[in-house]
């Protein structure tokens, strides 16, 4: 199965099919209302401004995983960040990342780009101390390892970049100007 292959669930018992963004750029992207990354928020409104008319899309996946930094139900969600962040991009139901529930899209991305560390920097240093407090083994396995994990899939449906949340969002911005 390839990135098309794949449906996330939407607000409202609907779903949304990666086919549908065949031929564009697509960020996936599982998000946090109360994490110390939410203003990430804003970065990716801007991205979504400034390349969304050139064929990017972004995909949020709310989710709870990681220290219950996302409460709330659907609509409470999309009122925080409609509000707070105006974001314009369609936002998911909220659902796991990881485990045994996690959504099928996620294993995929995960299984074609792992996880390849947090960079460098007081963020980095941060996440990899509080990370080998939840998995000692956290750098050998590919999964999610906290909120605002992004995942970049060309226009032909290949994923091209994993890039964690302690990544300078100007790295994620050329990453995807280079795709456009």
């Amino acid at each position: 199965m390839g990135f098309y292959d794949y449906t996330v669930p939407a607000k409202k018992d609907e779903t949304v099919a990666m086919k549908d963004f065949e031929g564009k750029v697509v960020v996936v992207v599982n998000t946090a209302t109360g994490c110390g990354f939410t203003p990430q928020y804003k970065d990716l409104e801007e991205l979504y401004e400034k390349f969304h008319d050139q064929g990017l899309e972004i995909v949020d996946v709310p989710c709870n995983q990681f220290a219950g930094q996302t409460p709330g139900t659907d609509e409470e969600i999309h009122e925080f960040c409609t509000l707070k962040y105006n974001t314009q991009f369609p936002q998911m139901k909220k659902s796991d990342v990881n485990g045994e529930n996690e959504l099928p899209l996620f294993r995929y991305l995960k299984d074609q780009k792992g996880f390849e560390g947090f960079g460098k920097g007081p963020a980095a240093l941060a996440m990899n101390v509080m990370l080998k407090k939840i998995d000692k083994d956290y750098k050998n396995n590919p999964d999610i390892k906290w909120n605002f994990t992004k995942f970049v899939v060309d226009r032909q449906g290949n994923v091209v970049a994993r890039f964690e949340p302690t990544a300078n969002m100007k790295e994620l911005e050329a990453c995807v100007a280079s795709l456009i």
